[in-house]
């Protein structure tokens, strides 16, 4: 071992000791005071019984709980020594709430499922075969009912608010948080730099905090259509503060912002909301659901002594949250027990969430058009431990909650859309971009071929140049859900995991040489993916969470431009000659394809080129060999590849099968999956039976 290896070793140990004993001391002083339940519905589901489980309620209210900020584990959070504080010295908060549960708990398996709600939504549809919205307990098909997949199996169900992007309205069960506004010691309001990333506003738009002046000096709006173009300054007789500087209007009155085009905002803010209270939120309210009886008043807990395990389930924006939460150290309790015992990622990959600094955005999400200059993505990207080649911090997003014992289980699930948009292969290789990273003992990953991020609309371009892609991860969910629970309830190991790699050469740079896409006619390939840059927000900000450069200086080119940092190298899924991703859990219409299906797209005009965000794309095979000949596609046609419709369904039934004896997918959900493509095949009068 070199003496340099040594020294970071004996550092990072030192480092760890220092946390242990942090956490060790730890007085428990953080808790849910109050309850108050504004809604009951006994039963809910309109009645509906479930066999063996029987009838469900539903339990909405807001919940009270406080800090103490001289608590170490509460140390993490941005600016809590801010916030103004009770007689007791504590800092108060607040949030919604909604549980569904079995009336008899006996009856219940004792498991509880958490969703941190997606900007106050929820999302849980997906995952329960269509059980869902966001007051889930209103449903009342019951055929519907009855295929749904948690509420057979016991499962109770909490949400609760944790966003502060996610607005003041509770209207359907919107959750929400009040959180305090931090102000320096002297009372006065904190100033300093605050960022908007502008696109279809309409004719005004909210600022995220108050103007800390209405001097139009002070801040700067700019305009441009494409990411790459020069933005262009609106003098002050442009635009205006309105609503007591709570938001701006472009001038003359009534001219709206141009859809689609981007603007953006530098000013001088006001009174920053502690936003980082809402992981502490989240813990709280978990550990107190399943560890405590009451709240100070006597108001019982609904689920009092009956949860033996808490998994979590969400999509994208809360996933972000969940991976910083882990990270930080949240899933150790203030009794030091653990919180969640697995989770279920989907498409978070191995990114943050802009929430625990000052100035925090947390509604935003990066991706190669959009949002990017929010704090997202930064080191640690992985679960094992590696090294920043820039920073030269060693570190992993399971180091803390290893050192507490209090890791839970997790499934990192995700689409091709985090690869072109999230530099999601940041999480598996190291940062140097230079070799594969191992497993760590607590997670899978699996990477869902080929998809976009959630599933599209095939029949809607909407701003994008090809159809979007209609790819459907649903069924895989709750099989790598059961295997979540399998995992931590028997020590079953999960499938392993399945993504690209750079040893094998599925995980390459953007290019279309590299990665093998077809040249389709009237498809546009250019490679576009988002670079990971570590931007600079002024001196100490990575250890303080403060910004004094807000946004951080960024010129045109904003892909793999050295001007704008170091970059940290990312890469993509190699293609097959079709173009769809090779590595990975394939679903059977990647398989036995009818279409090629990609992660990435391109905006139509006006904004042609540029990132399309979320979406990606869905490109028909051509239907016949004379199709095929006539547009001059490369790809094989459906008639050349099948012959007919037996042919196509035994190949489809073998790749259902495959997923099924792989452990990707339940065999209630086997049959589904059949009949939804062969009759896609059938309406579309894609193939003929014999």
């Amino acid at each position: 071992m070199s003496r340099l290896s040594l020294l970071v070793r004996v550092s990072f140990a030192c480092v760890l000791v220092t946390v242990v004993a942090m956490y060790a001391a730890a007085p428990a002083h953080a808790r849910i005071r109050k309850i108050q339940i504004t809604a009951k519905q006994s039963p809910t589901f309109g009645g509906y019984s479930w066999p063996g489980v029987g009838q469900y309620e539903k339990i909405a209210g807001k919940a009270f709980g406080e800090l103490d900020p001289k608590d170490p584990t509460n140390a993490i959070i941005v600016d809590l020594q801010l916030a103004p504080r009770n007689a007791r010295g504590k800092v108060e908060y607040s949030f919604d709430f909604y549980i569904l549960k079995p009336i008899d708990l006996t009856k219940g398996n004792h498991k509880m499922l958490y969703e941190p709600p997606n900007r106050g939504r929820k999302t849980i549809a997906a995952l329960n075969r269509g059980v869902g919205g966001n007051d889930p307990g209103s449903v009342t098909d019951a055929p519907l009912l009855a295929n749904s997949f948690l509420m057979p199996q016991g499962y109770s169900m909490s949400f609760s608010g944790w966003d502060f992007s996610a607005g003041t309205s509770t209207a359907d069960f919107n959750t929400t948080i009040t959180l305090p506004i931090a102000h320096n010691p002297d009372g006065s309001s904190i100033t300093g730099p605050s960022y908007e990333y502008i696109v279809n506003a309409g004719s005004s738009y909210a600022l995220t905090y108050p103007a800390a002046t209405l001097d139009q000096s002070k801040a700067t709006l700019t305009h441009r259509v494409h990411l790459n173009d020069t933005p262009k300054k609106i003098p002050a007789s442009g635009w205006q503060y309105i609503a007591d500087g709570t938001a701006i209007a472009l001038l003359p009155s009534g001219t709206s912002f141009v859809p689609n085009d981007i603007y953006e905002f530098s000013y001088t803010a006001k009174d920053p909301t502690i936003n980082g209270i809402g992981f502490a939120a989240v813990r709280d309210w978990n550990a107190w659901l399943r560890y405590e009886m009451k709240d100070d008043a006597g108001t019982a807990n609904p689920l009092a002594g009956d949860i033996t395990r808490i998994y979590t389930e969400v999509s994208s924006q809360p996933g972000r949250f969940l991976n910083d939460f882990r990270y930080l150290g949240f899933n150790q309790a203030e009794n030091g027990k653990q919180v969640f015992d697995g989770m279920m990622q989907w498409i978070a990959a191995g990114d943050g969430i802009s929430m625990n600094y000052r100035w925090s955005q947390p509604g935003r999400t990066e991706r190669n058009r959009q949002d990017h200059l929010f704090v997202e993505g930064r080191f640690p990207f992985a679960n094992v431990m590696t090294t920043d080649p820039i920073t030269g911090k060693t570190d992993s997003r399971y180091a803390t909650c290893t050192l507490t014992r209090t890791c839970p289980f997790a499934m990192e699930i995700f689409s091709a859309n985090e690869y072109w948009v999230k530099a999601a292969s940041l999480m598996t290789t190291d940062p140097t971009g230079t070799k594969d990273l191992p497993d760590s003992p607590f997670t899978r990953i699996y990477f869902m071929s080929s998809m976009q991020h959630g599933t599209g609309n095939g029949a809607s371009k909407s701003n994008c140049q090809q159809f979007q892609n209609p790819l459907d991860s649903q069924a895989v969910q709750r099989a790598l859900f059961t295997a979540l629970d399998k995992w931590v309830t028997a020590a079953t190991l999960p499938p392993p995991s399945q993504f690209p790699k750079l040893s094998d050469g599925t995980l390459v740079k953007p290019d279309q040489t590299s990665t093998g896409f077809p040249p389709i006619p009237g498809v546009t390939y250019s490679g576009l993916k988002t670079t990971r840059y570590l931007l600079n927000y002024g001196p100490n900000f990575y250890a303080t969470g403060i910004p004094t450069l807000n946004p951080p200086t960024i010129t045109p080119p904003y892909q793999d431009n050295p001007a704008n940092g170091r970059i940290y190298p990312s890469f993509v899924p190699k293609t097959d000659a079709d173009g769809n991703d090779i590595a990975g859990i394939r679903l059977p219409e990647v398989q036995v394809p009818l279409a090629t299906y990609t992660g990435w797209a391109l905006r139509a005009s006006p904004q042609d080129g540029d990132g399309c965000e979320g979406a990606g794309q869905y490109i028909p095979l051509p239907k016949t060999k004379a199709d095929r000949l006539a547009s001059g596609d490369p790809r094989l046609s459906i008639e050349e590849r099948y012959g007919d419709y037996e042919t196509y369904s035994s190949f489809l039934r073998k790749a259902i099968d495959n997923l099924v004896r792989s452990g990707f997918l339940l065999p209630s959900d086997a049959e589904a999956a059949l009949n939804k493509n062969l009759n896609n095949v059938l309406n579309k009068n894609l193939l003929r039976k014999k």
